[in-house]
């Protein structure tokens, strides 16, 4: 696997290294030991997809409070997404900044985002599936979000958004108190 650092502190990018033979492709996406190599130290207890049939379906910007606070290992398996990324973390030096990444299935590229940054994407093409890998199980009374287009972050999404739901529509715009704990 190649390892790229982010301007996010401790935010991956992680290629896969493809091997090829008459077969097709095999690709190792995940080893904890490299991991660990590379600064990262997670596990994850729990594994979710989204599938979305809509080009231009939005999702997030979300993540959980303390003490449920999560690492996520993201990989879009089948169409494209605009994965974005911003940190949260208070005292961080790159504090409210984002990063983009374009996940696709063709690609195979993986997002490492660690706990304290919010997390979304924009769908580019129709029939788009993520898969996440979280270090903690879902706590919806620790629940939160940001809003996906408060100025506040400067987010230029790729295409227009076509689909969002109420929930992710409602999210107040950023202040002190939506950041991570």
């Amino acid at each position: 696997m190649i390892w790229r650092e982010t301007k996010l502190p401790g935010t991956r990018i992680i290629d896969p290294e493809p091997i090829v033979d008459e077969r097709g492709v095999f690709a190792r996406t995940w080893c904890a030991e490299e991991a660990r190599e590379h600064g990262i130290d997670a596990s994850f207890v729990q594994s979710s997809v989204s599938c979305s049939p809509i080009a231009g379906t939005l999702r997030g910007l979300c993540f959980q409070q303390s003490p449920f606070e999560e690492d996520k290992l993201v990989r879009c398996t089948r169409g494209t997404v605009q994965d974005v990324v911003v940190d949260l973390r208070v005292g961080s030096p790159t504090y409210l900044q984002h990063l983009a990444v374009e996940l696709s299935g063709h690609n195979r590229r993986l997002l490492f985002v660690p706990r304290g940054l919010a997390h979304g994407f924009l769908t580019l093409e129709p029939e788009t599936e993520v898969c996440y890998h979280m270090s903690q199980y879902h706590a919806p009374d620790f629940e939160s979000g940001i809003r996906w287009d408060d100025p506040a972050f400067g987010i230029r999404w790729w295409r227009s958004v076509e689909l969002l739901s109420d929930r992710d529509a409602n999210r107040p715009d950023f202040s002190c108190q939506e950041a991570v704990r």
